[in-house]
């Protein structure tokens, strides 16, 4: 498949591919690694609280950390409030040289839902209309894109994708991109790419993504024919798999992507990712955040359980080095294992929304205590 580029306002997103904000994840550490295999896509940061990024919240502003050569520089912001989105907007565009902002309206977890945030936010249309209408108007005068993103709806009673991608749309949105689970669903069961075909016979003037199942490169190219969208946004599928962007790079050019590497290749991008780990946060907390990584990287190879285990509790490179190198570098990728799931699998689970959520959808008030100090989701 020889797809073109994407255009989300002035930006060129060639190949068509968006790395998805993840929390915990999508850091700089693990940008830089996607950038490495794919360095033409678009590779957004973990999601940021609005708030956090007004007040200057330290972490937040960690958090914000870009490399000289990544560009856009793209980050995606919580909120609830239009005027803090909007502030926030306008501080990611002035003090961090944010060049694309993307709003969170797909987040499931509880703690986000329950004060109307992530997912709930698009049953309150009015509002919803005049968060992005803020984060528009913040970003419009430096030209900077802002995208949206979001889910099928809170679960298959209450659809929003199709209201919600329109609202979207009105209020100026570069683009928008639809993971196609509900709510309810969180990470469960089947992504229903019918639904991302549906959003782009109902948006037609500015780009539709599609998110959810594209666990190789083929899936992406699947998506795009079966259900007409524009591009494609990246999140569990290359969860220690970053080279996941050069397949898709591949395919996208009308190549074949490469099989699944070795263990030692596997390896030595797993000790690259920890030494960029350990520069940003030094070494004990960059190994304690690179543990999850190892369980990702190591997933279906037949490693055996005692260095499972040890990567399991590594605490610093010499050991992670020692522990890598006496695994055999020829092991290889049982084929089976190639689309097995990666991070969250909860679900279905009920939603929790504010006390009378489901009324008033007209009401552009924010929920009491909306404006939570958190980041992530």
């Amino acid at each position: 498949m020889n797809a073109g580029p994407l255009r989300i306002g002035p930006l060129e997103v060639d190949p068509p591919v968006v790395l998805a904000p993840m929390a915990g994840v999508t850091t700089r550490a693990f940008r830089r690694l996607c950038r490495r295999f794919g360095p033409g896509g678009l590779y957004v940061s973990e999601m940021l609280t609005a708030r956090a990024v007004v007040e200057r919240n330290e972490r937040t502003a960690r958090m914000l950390r870009f490399d000289d050569d990544e560009r856009p520089r793209s980050a995606q912001l919580y909120g609830v409030a239009p005027g803090t989105i909007g502030e926030a907007t306008r501080r990611l565009i002035g003090d961090f040289g944010v060049e694309h902002v993307d709003l969170n309206f797909g987040c499931p977890a509880p703690k986000v839902t329950a004060k109307g945030g992530g997912a709930a936010l698009p049953v309150r249309r009015r509002l919803l209309a005049d968060v992005i209408a803020a984060a528009v108007k913040a970003a419009t005068p430096e030209g900077i894109p802002v995208t949206v993103k979001f889910r099928r709806g809170i679960h298959d009673e209450l659809l929003t994708a199709v209201s919600t991608g329109q609202i979207a749309e009105a209020e100026g949105a570069a683009a928008v991109a639809l993971h196609a689970r509900t709510a309810e669903q969180r990470y469960a069961g089947d992504a229903d790419w019918a639904a991302i075909t549906e959003l782009k016979a109902a948006v037609t003037t500015i780009p539709v993504l599609g998110n959810g199942d594209i666990w190789e490169a083929s899936d992406a190219v699947r998506m795009m024919d079966e259900t007409g969208c524009d591009g494609v946004v990246i999140g569990r599928g290359c969860l220690g798999r970053p080279w996941l962007f050069a397949d898709l790079g591949a395919v996208f050019a009308g190549r074949s992507a490469a099989p699944p590497p070795p263990f030692g290749v596997v390896a030595d991008v797993m000790l690259r990712h920890a030494e960029l780990l350990a520069e940003d946060e030094g070494e004990t907390t960059g190994l304690c955040t690179f543990r999850r990584h190892a369980a990702w990287y190591t997933q279906g190879y037949a490693i055996g359980a005692d260095a499972r285990r040890a990567l399991g509790t590594v605490s610093s490179l010499a050991e992670l080095a020692a522990l890598l190198a006496a695994i055999d570098p020829d092991l290889p990728l049982p084929p089976e294992a190639v689309r097995w799931k990666r991070g969250h699998t909860d679900g279905p689970r009920p939603v929790r929304l504010p006390d009378g959520w489901l009324r008033l959808v007209d009401d552009p008030t924010p929920p009491a205590g909306a404006e939570i100090l958190i980041s992530g989701g």
